[in-house]
């Protein structure tokens, strides 16, 4: 998965949860959950969005790493890579 890949997937799960906010409007080093107002609950349902577009497993130890779209989308091309 290349970058471009891994920051739509991002964003389509991103809408898929949180319709009200375009995550193209939302600047990449932004902090996810303050940006789209997620409580836990939605950054779950963001976590499986990503999970069922990419195939790739993540666990709750990597949360910490999808916490903007630039590091999520960092993560997810090394994930992916594996």
């Amino acid at each position: 998965m290349n970058r471009d890949e891994a920051t739509e997937a991002i964003r389509a799960a991103l809408r898929e949860v949180a319709p009200d906010v375009d995550p193209a409007a939302v600047p990449p080093d932004a902090e996810l959950r303050e940006a789209f107002e997620l409580d836990s609950l939605d950054f779950l349902r963001v976590v499986e969005q990503l999970t069922g577009r990419t195939g790739i497993r993540i666990d709750e130890d990597d949360y910490p790493k999808l916490a903007t779209i630039s590091a999520a989308a960092d993560w997810l091309c090394t994930a992916g890579a594996t």
